[in-house]
């Protein structure tokens, strides 16, 4: 018989809309078949949320579904009335108009097919309050839909939230066309001095240029914000320490920032949920998990301007000090347009990550499609990934990166043909410095990339313990590893269409590259560099498809390369 958590990860829709169990549900371990063989660690059940029968409609509250009418107060006194015993708040078929719609234990919130939640684009509806942004304490405009230390909570149905982006996000000129650039600016806003960046108004363009001077405001006082109050967009659904979610079904779209962020939230279960968002909308990721354990993410759609499945812990020393992990998370089946990454981990990822399961997944058009990013800084460990069966096309930038250099200038321009390794000075390690650790990739495919696999460690972090087994990888570029240790390649194919090596190592050590295929003809299959190389193993491969085989750095000696023919 199988175990619980076995139906679980098998995909038991009865069994995750079952009703809630107690807290005290034991946690079981089992294994699944596409990790069979990986240690699936000690997940627990995911809790779910159970709601009463009782219905409250919120057309009997005041509401009216004009698109004219302001219904924030119909909604406040429907939720409220639902959370006196619980059950669900419904939206009837129609456009309705509100401000800020906050939710209260034991409420469902439920649109009908046809439904439309319009949040108003009049930012005075959104008062400033404390919240986070970006991982950090940060006041900000409140979320048009938002719940904080509520348990057994859902939004549930068919039908459109609309967050009214618009009104909140500014545009660079080289996003549009002309005829849509000219349209924006007669709608009214403001310019910049160059006249290539359009904002909301005056307040959005003076925040925007103290954050891009570098000039910030740290005060944590709502009333030093309001000068620059439009600058400061919300995130669309925002959920603090919230307990035994349901979000399921609905489409959100227009946010202003992030569109979905779950914080410091336990037992959530996000099914069948559509984000959609302008592709030139920036800090639009669909979902952010941040410092969040226990959850199931399945069979949902996104096309953003930013990340599509993103998990994050916190910021740098904000996030070390917070200290609580993402964790225990399976996504699976799920689909990401454009986007800055398919499934992306960090980079505010500063109180770690671990125990992450996905599968099933294809990332079509997205910039980065496997995309693990962070920066010295930010510390915090991200270990226990597992990765099966992701399926990717017209990718700009790499299938699959690892970068320990987000947001700053690329160290390594690779620059003609030069064999010299790049010059990157190592730091000491403290708190500061993050670790990738323990990944184990599977059955994934791409076709169409700029570099197949980019892994870029640190010099006094190395990236570790990453195996990529079971791919075929169409990209301009193929591999390039470096500072890395245990990277392990089986059965991997690599066509790269530059005339540069299919793989590239530098700095790097203990690295096995066992029956790699790739293009015939090509000019170079491997390249190693960096005195810190050695140990690398090249076998179960025909290295007579290239012009060359191996070509050794300076000062490297011979034995540093393993080749052995099949």
């Amino acid at each position: 018989m199988k175990s619980t958590l076995a139906l679980l990860l098998a995909g038991s829709a009865a069994f995750l809309t079952a009703a809630f169990r107690p807290a005290e549900t034991p946690k079981i371990q089992a294994p699944h078949i596409p990790f069979e063989g990986m240690l699936i660690g000690d997940l627990p059940v995911v809790l779910q949320a159970s709601f009463k029968k009782d219905t409250f409609n919120l057309a009997k509250y005041g509401a009216v579904a004009d698109g004219q009418t302001l219904n924030t107060e119909a909604f406040r006194k429907a939720i409220e009335a639902c959370a006196v015993g619980g059950g669900t708040v419904l939206v009837p078929r129609g456009l309705w108009l509100t401000g800020p719609v906050v939710l209260k234990n034991n409420v469902n919130l439920h649109l009908a097919t046809g439904a439309l939640v319009q949040f108003t684009a009049d930012r005075s509806q959104y008062p400033l309050i404390k919240t986070t942004w970006e991982g950090e304490d940060a006041i900000r405009s409140q979320a048009p839909l938002s719940g904080v230390d509520l348990t057994n909570i859902g939004i549930t149905g068919n039908g459109t939230f609309d967050g009214a982006g618009d009104a909140w996000r500014p545009v660079k000129k080289n996003k549009l066309n002309e005829t849509q650039w000219q349209k924006l600016v007669a709608s009214g806003g403001v310019l910049n001095d160059k006249k290539d960046y359009w904002y909301p108004s005056a307040a959005s363009l003076k925040g925007n240029q103290l954050a891009a001077a570098g000039k910030p405001r740290k005060s944590l006082n709502p009333a030093d914000f309001d000068d620059i109050r439009d600058f400061l967009r919300p995130n669309m659904l925002s959920l603090t320490r919230c307990k035994q979610v349901l979000l399921e079904g609905f489409t959100i779209q227009n946010s202003p920032a992030w569109t979905i962020h779950p914080l410091l939230c336990e037992n959530i279960t996000v099914r069948n949920v559509t984000a959609r968002n302008p592709w030139y909308g920036q800090n639009t990721d669909a979902i952010d998990l941040e410092s969040c354990r226990n959850g199931l993410v399945e069979g949902c759609t996104f096309d953003v301007g930013d990340d599509g499945l993103c998990i994050k812990s916190g910021r740098d020393e904000e996030g070390r000090k917070r200290g609580v992990p993402t964790e225990n998370f399976i996504i699976r089946d799920c689909k990401v347009y454009h986007a800055h990454g398919g499934f992306v981990i960090g980079s505010e990822m500063s109180g770690g990550v671990r125990n992450m399961y996905v599968s099933n997944c294809t990332f079509i058009g997205t910039d980065v499609g496997l995309r693990f990013k962070t920066a010295r800084g930010r510390g915090g460990v991200v270990e226990n990934v597992f990765v099966d069966g992701v399926d990717m096309t017209d990718i700009a930038g790499e299938a699959v990166l690892f970068d320990m250099y987000y947001a700053a200038k690329d160290p390594v321009p690779l620059a003609g043909e030069s064999m010299a390794p790049p010059v990157i000075a190592a730091q000491p390690l403290n708190e500061g410095t993050p670790q990738f650790k323990g990944f184990q990739i599977r059955n994934i495919t791409c076709k169409g990339a700029t570099t197949g696999i980019l892994v870029r460690g640190l010099p006094e972090m190395s990236i570790k313990d990453i195996s990529i087994e079971n791919a075929v990888l169409e990209s301009k570029k193929g591999l390039l590893c470096q500072e890395a240790e245990n990277i392990r390649l089986k059965n991997v194919t690599l066509l790269s269409t530059e005339t540069m090596p299919v793989m590239e190592v530098q700095n790097s050590r203990n690295i096995s590259l066992d029956g790699i295929r790739y293009a015939n003809g090509a000019d170079l299959l491997l390249r190693v560099t960096g005195d810190r190389s050695k140990d690398i193993r090249l076998t179960n491969t025909n290295t007579k498809l290239a012009k060359k085989d191996v070509q050794l750095g300076d000062k490297l000696a011979k034995k540093t390369v393993t080749v052995a023919q099949r």
